[in-house]
């Protein structure tokens, strides 16, 4: 048996697909939760062996559409990033417990003329397997 067909569920996906795919489907929920709606799109992968960079777009509520309309990009900017780390634990806990690694540091941002936002994780390195 290769390294790779351990990682595989008896559906042929691997372990961290589906870990990807339920930590895109968590951040959706803890934006809903802590902003009153989630992106419509969310997408998350591993950039090398511990990160993990999730990508969310369209998750502006209809006031921080209308800051952008008065070009406060900024005061957005800071609101958004306010709530973003008022909610640290949660996001930190969340990829924790499907991961099943530590989270050592948590990076939260937002592009806001393209209602573009990350949250990226870094992990403390994995043992040996």
């Amino acid at each position: 048996m290769d390294a790779d067909s351990t990682l595989r569920g008896s559906s042929g996906h691997t372990r961290a697909g589906l870990e990807l795919s339920e930590i895109s489907n968590a951040m959706v929920q803890v934006y809903k939760e802590q902003f009153g709606r989630g992106p419509t799109k969310a997408a998350t992968h591993y950039a090398g062996a511990d990160c993990i960079v999730s990508t969310l777009e369209n998750s502006l509520t209809p006031a921080e559409r209308n800051l952008v309309a008065l070009d406060e990009h900024q005061r957005l900017r800071d609101v958004r990033t306010f709530f973003q780390h008022a909610a640290e634990r949660r996001f930190v806990e969340t990829v924790e417990g499907i991961t099943g690694r530590t989270v050592r540091a948590f990076v939260s941002g937002i592009d806001t003329h393209n209602d573009v936002s990350s949250e990226v994780f870094y992990l403390e390195p994995a043992g040996p397997a």
